[in-house]
């Protein structure tokens, strides 16, 4: 039994990661989580999940909480996420809240000797250098979740680091990736949000649009893998279907495919460095997938 401190719970990651759990009740347990406003469904989470400690937005919340769930101890901002991330009952953080908050739980915990995995690109984009030189003075593992740094780790299992020439990250291209700029002129916020692959939050899907979240990755990827700005490269690729690759140094391209299922790599970094099967994947032909297209990006 593995438990489970999950950190943004009411987003797009967190509902997988609860997916996952409550798929898989013998091998994992959510014992502290955190949200922010969406109260509702954080109340119905604390009912399915029931977990030791729920860190919240505001002691507001916390106190409108406390009378209906006495068994809970509640918290409430920074210092509510720190604590419910190096709870000593705690054996793996899973950061997946919004926004640079999201820094401050991730190096608490990892100061504790948790296992993390991380679905919050601005950890690193921020203190990648005091984050990872955290990670390997307490030698703990830092498993990334998002799909594009979770397939690239995957391709790295096995090979010597001297032997990476590159990476290579995938882009879906956003929601705009097809109009001119002078069709860019007249676009709306709701068109933003309408991603053509994938279903996530609001400010990942508004970043896509932009562009600014691969620019995010590629920083994320750095402090990641310790590799080169220069080597890491960035490509339009549609389908959404490779997820990543990894370039050696004899030519070789190893990739990472799979359906756009987010458990995927939420259970990988959760069950690392085992693999289970998925609850309920979808079915995956790439011969009814027919064509893959990549194409440059030109920033």
């Amino acid at each position: 039994m593995k438990n489970i401190a999950l950190l943004g719970a009411t987003g797009s990651i967190g509902s997988n990661t609860v997916d996952v759990v409550l798929s898989n009740p013998d091998k994992f347990k959510i014992v502290s989580l955190s949200f922010y406003k969406n109260v509702e469904k954080g109340k119905e989470l604390i009912r399915k999940l029931k977990p030791l400690y729920v860190a919240v937005g505001s002691s507001e919340t916390a106190q409108e909480l406390a009378p209906l769930f006495p068994k809970v101890s509640f918290g409430c901002g920074v210092s509510g996420l720190n604590e419910a991330a190096t709870l000593s009952e705690v054996d793996l953080v899973l950061t997946a809240v919004s926004g640079s908050v999201g820094l401050f739980p991730t190096l608490a915990a990892i100061e504790k000797g948790k296992i993390i995995a991380l679905a919050n690109k601005e950890a690193l984009v921020m203190g990648g250098e005091l984050v990872m030189k955290a990670v390997y003075r307490q030698q703990i593992s830092l498993l990334p979740v998002d799909s594009e740094h979770s397939a690239i780790f995957q391709c790295l299992q096995g090979q010597q680091r001297k032997d990476v020439s590159s990476l290579l990250i995938t882009a879906s291209g956003g929601s705009f990736r097809d109009l001119s700029r002078q069709q860019l002129e007249q676009v709306t916020v709701e068109q933003a949000l309408q991603h053509p692959n994938w279903s996530m939050g609001s400010k990942i899907t508004i970043d896509s649009s932009t562009m600014m979240n691969k620019g995010l990755e590629v920083i994320e990827a750095h402090w990641l893998f310790d590799m080169d700005y220069d080597k890491i490269k960035v490509v339009l690729h549609r389908e959404s279907i490779v997820h990543s690759m990894v370039i050696l140094k004899d030519g070789a391209y190893l990739a990472q495919l799979g359906p756009s299922d987010m458990r995927e790599p939420i259970q990988f970094a959760l069950t690392y460095p085992k693999r289970m099967t998925i609850q309920n994947a979808r079915p995956f032909d790439l011969s009814e997938i027919g064509s893959l297209h990549f194409e440059k990006m030109d920033f």
